[in-house]
């Protein structure tokens, strides 16, 4: 371990000591087992392969000033699981049995939690696949949930900076009333190719507007969006957003601060009014944006003009962060300390 340049990890996979796997079958959860092993063994029929039956969570672990080791928001990780095993039919998981996995994953691997103030975490990966020979488009028969965990630097490379990024209107994340509000693969699958042309293009991410009519701000690529003006922090509500744990306790902060709250429709000429915007998730927390621009109708919404986050992302990144590490109290009770 002494080999590791944790201030310098990027946002990618390493492998630890242990995973932690259930099986679904027979119409019940099993018990946990753990495993060294990095690979899973299915059946080249399997759900999970031709029709798109898994779900996956994004959790982080942080080691605070004290060595504890804390947990954000498991128990919402969990709920929002099971709603996306309820999405595309899957089994859901008991959240007891999601939170001892998670827990028993993190400790057994607790080695590779980063040490305080290294701009490091332990990144913690849950997942649904489903399993079993079908070919038929219908509910798999069995089921595996694994977690794994990973240390992770920074998702956006320039880390908490200001970073451009573009408007792809010819590709569409999710429909209306789709999968875009529950966590699946497919999803993301969706966005792949222009958030690769963004990053060609020199972007760190693809803005998505909304499916129907193609006026409103959807995502932020992996993230969802949020912005600042006159004193009211502003996020998209839209049928095919997915809802970011992130975003909600960023919502919960703004408030505390003295922000007023605004969940709704964000036209894209709204951009130009902006005194601040970021692309917020459990990866980046926040990613300030400089700018986004309209490829299409050759505009430019310049929102940092000195190149620098905001005041508002600056406070809201400090004041989340600082809950999650255990430097300031929490007072909403999302905190899970690790004995």
């Amino acid at each position: 371990m002494e080999n590791i340049d944790w201030s310098s990890l990027s946002f990618g996979y390493m492998k630890t000591d242990y995973n932690v796997r259930c099986y679904y079958r027979n119409g019940k959860w099993g018990e946990l087992e753990v495993s060294s092993e990095e690979t899973i063994t299915m059946h080249m029929a399997a759900t999970c392969l031709h029709y798109g039956q898994e779900a996956f969570e994004g959790m982080k672990a942080f080691r605070g000033k004290d060595g504890k080791i804390r947990l954000f928001r498991m128990d919402e990780n969990a709920k929002r699981m099971n709603r996306s095993c309820q999405g595309v039919v899957m089994a859901e998981l008991p959240q007891e049995l999601f939170e001892a996995a998670v827990i028993k994953a993190v400790k057994m691997n607790e080695r590779f939690v980063p040490p305080y103030e290294s701009g490091a975490s332990l990144y913690i990966r849950p997942l649904v696949i489903g399993l079993g020979a079908q070919v038929g488009v219908k509910p798999a028969p069995e089921y595996l949930f694994i977690v794994f965990v990973t240390p992770v630097g920074p998702y956006f490379k320039e880390g908490f900076k200001p970073t451009k990024m573009a408007i792809f209107r010819d590709y569409d994340r999710a429909a209306p009333l789709g999968t875009g509000t529950i966590k699946v693969g497919g999803n993301y699958a969706a966005g792949m190719i222009p958030t690769v042309k963004a990053h060609d293009m020199g972007y760190s991410a693809a803005i998505f507007l909304d499916a129907k009519e193609k006026k409103y701000i959807d995502e932020a690529g992996p993230a969802n969006f949020f912005a600042i003006k006159d004193n009211t922090y502003i996020t998209p509500e839209s049928s095919s957003i997915l809802p970011s744990i992130t975003n909600k306790s960023l919502m919960q902060v703004a408030q505390d601060l003295g922000l007023k709250v605004e969940r709704r429709p964000v036209a894209e000429e709204e951009l130009a009014t902006f005194e601040e915007a970021g692309a917020c998730g459990t990866a980046a927390v926040i990613s300030p944006i400089s700018e986004i621009d309209d490829l299409e109708n050759n505009k430019q919404y310049i929102i940092s003009k000195d190149g620098k986050p905001g005041p508002w992302c600056e406070k809201l990144y400090h004041e989340l962060r600082a809950i999650q590490y255990g430097d300031k109290p929490d007072t909403h009770g999302w905190v899970t300390i690790l004995d």
